[in-house]
């Protein structure tokens, strides 16, 4: 009888030292205090009291950076968010090197898109946020790595501006607009004039040309009873008559 209790409090030892590591983790063993070992996935015994382990989860994770408020190189004021993400590629370090890992790559975030913005002016950062976006990975990335953090990306998500401001581009965007619709019918009617220039060049060139585009004009108005002709006798045929007359006459 004696035995079975020594056997159930052995047993009930054993299960209180058993830890599981899942596959997507590793653990960081401490033995009285010291880090000892980094545990693979699997059950791994831990003897209560002169050691302790604790897990780091390995999987990439998404850390949304909340709204802040930047000032741009042309002084404007905006607010931007973004998200990271990054993974654990160094268990010991991301324990023994910083005290809260993802707190700090979160403020780490924040304060390099705080710098970045204001080397940049406002249309830089709406036109090239893709390139602002890997400038941001890549500093965050040379910071972390002696934390034993890979960045694998970085999205600026939202870039809001005053209100005045944002009526301040639309008005812009109009008057861009009104000037490519400008410069859009001058260039439509520089092209119609010269159209029309080497179409008289053409008519001129060639004798007769201008009384046969007269007709043919005539005969396309005429097909519409409701118009009213008027017909243009060209000089030339007036002197012919002026002419023909005189010699008559005579």
């Amino acid at each position: 009888m004696n035995y079975t209790w020594i056997g159930v409090a052995v047993l009930i030892v054993l299960v209180a030292c058993l830890r599981q590591v899942n596959q997507y983790q590793r653990g960081i063993r401490f033995t009285m205090g010291r880090y000892t070992a980094t545990v693979n996935p699997g059950w791994r015994m831990v003897i209560p009291v002169f050691q302790a382990m604790t897990k780091v989860d390995l999987r990439v994770r998404a850390l949304d950076v909340p709204s802040q408020e930047a000032i741009t190189a042309d002084n404007v004021s905006a607010k931007i968010n973004a998200v990271i993400y990054y993974r654990i590629k160094d268990p010991s370090k991301a324990i023994l090197e910083v005290e809260s890992v993802h707190y700090a790559v979160m403020q780490l975030a924040q304060t390099t898109m705080r710098n970045i913005v204001g080397e940049v002016t406002l249309d830089e950062l709406l036109s090239q946020r893709k390139t602002i976006s890997e400038k941001i990975e890549k500093i965050i990335d040379e910071a972390t790595d002696p934390w034993g953090v890979e960045v694998s990306t970085v999205e600026l998500k939202d870039i809001i501006l005053p209100p005045d401001m944002v009526r301040t581009i639309a008005k812009q965007a109009e008057a861009e607009r009104e000037r490519r619709a400008v410069i859009i019918s001058a260039e439509g009617e520089v092209a119609a004039a010269e159209n029309l220039a080497r179409a008289a060049r053409t008519l001129s060139a060639s004798d007769g040309a201008l009384h046969l585009r007269t007709l043919n004009s005539i005969n396309d108005i005429s097909s519409d009873q409701s118009n009213t002709v008027i017909f243009a006798v060209p000089l030339e045929m007036l002197k012919a008559l002026e002419g023909f007359g005189g010699k008559k006459t005579g």
